[in-house]
């Protein structure tokens, strides 16, 4: 009998075991879930986009019968293609910028005999959610701040095409023997920044109740459940008040106290707060986190305030949460108190069984009648342009083992154009040269006669 009960002692404990690592395991999984929701989030983004190149123009003679020496008929190269961004209603992250990075409008097509025009390149749409800021990465200009859904930019434009070789007949160069080749078009290296368009945001700690809110008062069915982080992504939801009278909302994720400087997701889930008319500020006056809701309530400001002082000044609502808790009702008398002695307007709610929130709601629409459109916080926001042409020197000169390197996008557009074995073309391509100042600059770098020059990959002596 003893050695029954001490097998089935054992057997307990190995159960225990087993049922510890199991919940060990478990953990882990569900940290291993929360991690990769964290990675999947993306409100910002790094991209490049170039434009399609334009056509290259063509040489070409006129032949017919009966017609021995036809004129020139080369026709036009075509345009290339523009990159575009589209604001798509429905679309809430930059998630697919993580796997396409690299975006490139069609070229446009060679021009062709008969006077024949190339066709143009198709423009690259590129759609993007609401709420996305375009910047240039090299400067940080603004480049467009998409917000409307169906608002169209143009990001990068296509280039030219060449002109064939009809267009420089003279009555002194009747066979040119010599086109255009098509402007390259412009590439840029892009930061999208999403940031979400709400009327109202919901901020507060992590686990305050803010998700419950959103899913009371609106058809907004965010995660919900009692840890810390359930919401990773800001959620909207759309209150109705009554009929044609109705504001968006948005549940921004838990901001914790360093979130001005990055702490965990804090940058990111800040940024979404800036476009907000109205903040509701939602504590929990239950005192179940170990925590007070005036010492909560302090924090988040702080947060606020380092990260932008405009933010901070935004109109506040405080809703009171967790009322149904047993004891909360105490903290809420003095919580409020304090609130109300520092000009805010508290309201006491219970999230879990909808008590205060449509007065809470009632309110928030009022107030927002009565507020302006909301001014991003950007700095530079008063410089902000749609399209912003890059501004380049025209060349560059530099020397390589005694060569004269010259480099610059305009020569090679006039170096593709320029036919080596035709005399005509090469003295176009010389008074181009000289026009541009590159013979003065070689000249003031010292060079030589019988010196050599390169462009790309064309090398000749120097030669005055």
């Amino acid at each position: 009998m003893i050695c029954i009960f001490y097998l089935f002692d054992i057997f307990i404990k190995l159960l225990a075991v087993s049922i510890s690592n199991k919940q060990q395991i478990i953990r882990t999984i569900n940290l291993s879930k929360l991690e990769t929701e964290i990675e999947m989030f993306k409100d910002s983004a790094r991209i490049n986009v170039k434009a399609g190149n334009g056509g290259n123009g063509c040489v070409s003679f006129h032949r017919e019968k009966y017609v021995a020496a036809g004129g020139p008929d080369g026709g036009d190269g075509g345009k290339g293609g523009d990159v575009i961004f589209e604001v798509e209603e429905g679309l809430n992250t930059l998630i697919d910028f993580k796997y396409k990075k690299n975006f490139k409008a069609q070229a446009g097509e060679d021009g062709g005999t008969s006077n024949c025009s190339g066709k143009n390149g198709e423009d690259l749409i590129i759609k993007v959610p609401p709420g996305t800021m375009v910047k240039d990465d090299t400067t940080g200009i603004v480049l467009v701040d998409m917000i409307k859904s169906g608002q169209k930019c143009v990001i990068a434009k296509g280039g030219k095409g060449g002109k064939g070789n009809q267009h420089f007949a003279t009555p002194t160069r009747q066979i040119p023997n010599f086109a255009k080749s098509g402007d390259l078009g412009e590439d840029y290296s892009l930061i999208l920044e999403m940031k979400v368009i709400a009327d109202v945001g919901l901020i507060g700690f992590p686990n305050v109740g803010k998700s419950t809110i959103l899913s009371m008062v609106s058809a907004a069915k965010p995660k919900i459940a009692n840890y810390h982080f359930t919401t990773l992504v800001p959620n909207l939801g759309v209150v109705q008040i009554e009929q044609g009278k109705s504001f968006v909302i948005a549940d921004i994720p838990g901001l914790i106290e360093g979130a001005s400087e990055g702490v965990g997701l804090g940058h990111e889930f800040l940024k979404h707060v800036e476009r907000t008319k109205l903040l509701v500020h939602v504590v929990d006056v239950s005192g179940i986190e170990g925590r007070t809701a005036i010492e909560d309530f302090e924090t988040i400001n702080e947060e606020l305030e380092r990260y932008n002082a405009l933010l901070a000044s935004r109109p506040q609502i405080v809703a009171a949460n967790k009322l149904d808790i047993p004891g909360s009702e105490e903290n809420y008398a003095s919580f409020k108190a304090e609130l109300e002695n520092r000009g805010y307007r508290v309201f006491g709610i219970s999230a879990a069984t909808n008590k205060g929130l449509k007065e809470l709601m009632y309110y928030v629409s009022n107030t927002l009648s009565t507020l302006p459109d909301t001014i991003l916080l950007e700095e530079n926001k008063d410089e902000e342009v749609i399209y912003t042409a890059r501004e380049e020197r025209p060349f560059e000169i530099h020397i390589e083992d005694g060569v004269y390197v010259v480099e610059g996008n305009w020569l090679r557009k006039v170096l593709g154009s320029t036919n080596m074995t035709n005399f005509e073309s090469l003295q176009y391509f010389q008074r181009a040269l000289k026009k541009k100042g590159v013979i003065s600059a070689l000249e003031e770098m010292g060079i030589h006669e019988g010196d050599t020059v390169r462009i790309y990959d064309t090398e000749f002596d120097y030669s005055k």
